[in-house]
């Protein structure tokens, strides 16, 4: 078992490699009340937990960015508040990135904030969604612009979990992992370089590394700026279009699949700025392809992106701000783009 602190709104453990159920079920003792909330297309088995000295409570919610809504929240309130759940129960999220942001908010506005635990089983929520408190529903002007931050008590990580994962959706988690190291973590770049999907997933100690890795960028990054002022921001690298792409595929693509893009696209940016060599551009296509990963878009639909951008939570008024690299490892922002720029670097990506 590997452990990652993270020290926010307040200190909790991110364990990886545990068993998920032992982990759970002690984390619920001395709770009256406890709501599981799973997604309705996956239904892992409770039994054990339900079975607690506890009363115990299973809510499904939609799955994936279906279950992000206004109307789905709304249910959660109804159900917490039928089986009455006070400021001393617990909800215990198990899912992908988008139950745990979910459920997350639900915690974060119940009662004004009530503990929650996230168990993420998708590569994605391990490395991104579970870590550093960020929770939300998405807007129909835009993903996760309705949210707070309110961090769990804890993060349990079974890897048991990625075995059920298709290719499609551990290549998807992966372009969190292949972020992370560009932002912060070289290492991660040397481990997956020239690794297929394949390769990675058949060596367990390979898998818990790199979550490891991935885990402790972020954990490092939330615990010195918590809300978002400015340095936290280095996680949305490749977000700004990523989210856009997201929207307009009208969530048809993976989050990581959009990510992926939008890494792309940042890298081109900043090479054209002549902020990063030729040779970091090309590892960003070189990854990504490997692991499977788009790396272009409908050359059609910038019409459609370019005004999405504006929604992004970086921009300040009227400027788009991209968080760029200036080296691997090595971060800024790009905030005086002009249209050309913006128009041209999308070209390059274009199919």
């Amino acid at each position: 078992m590997r452990k990652v602190d993270v020290k926010a709104e307040r200190e909790y453990q991110v364990s990886i490699d545990v068993q998920w159920i032992e982990e759970i079920s002690t984390l619920m003792r001395g709770r009256s009340r406890t709501a599981i909330i799973t997604s309705a297309g996956f239904t892992p088995d409770l039994t054990q937990l339900l079975q607690l000295d506890s009363d115990v409570h299973h809510f499904t919610v939609p799955d994936g960015e279906d279950g992000k809504s206004f109307s789905t929240l709304t249910k959660l309130w109804d159900w917490l508040g039928a089986a009455g759940f006070t400021r001393s129960d617990l909800i215990v999220a198990v899912g992908g990135g988008a139950l745990t942001d979910l459920a997350g908010f639900a915690a974060a506005t119940w009662l004004r904030g009530i503990d929650w635990i996230a168990v993420p089983t998708s590569l994605a929520g391990m490395v991104d969604a579970s870590i550093g408190g960020k929770t939300g529903i998405n807007s129909d002007y835009g993903k996760n612009l309705i949210g707070a931050f309110h961090s769990p008590i804890s993060v349990v990580i079974d890897p048991m979990w990625l075995q059920t994962l298709s290719d499609r959706d551990f290549s998807a988690g992966m372009a969190e992992v292949i972020k992370c190291g560009f932002i912060k973590d070289a290492k991660i770049l040397e481990i997956l370089a020239s690794l297929t999907v394949k390769e990675i997933r058949s060596d367990k100690e390979k898998v818990v590394e790199l979550v490891f890795r991935a885990a402790t960028v972020k954990s490092e990054v939330v615990s010195a700026d918590f809300k978002e002022s400015y340095a936290r921001e280095i996680l949305n690298y490749g977000h700004t279009l990523g989210h856009a792409v997201e929207i307009h595929s009208k969530y048809n693509l993976r989050h990581g699949e959009a990510v992926a893009i939008g890494l792309v696209y940042a890298a081109e940016l900043a090479f054209a700025r002549s902020l990063i060599s030729a040779e970091v551009l090309k590892m960003h296509r070189s990854l990504l392809t490997n692991l499977g990963l788009p790396t272009t878009y409908d050359r059609n639909a910038w019409s459609s992106l370019r005004p999405l951008l504006a929604l992004d939570k970086k921009s300040r008024g009227e400027t788009i701000r991209f968080v760029a690299l200036t080296g691997i490892a090595s971060t800024s922002r790009l905030e005086d783009l002009t249209s050309n720029e913006l128009d041209a670097a999308y070209e390059r990506i274009s199919s």
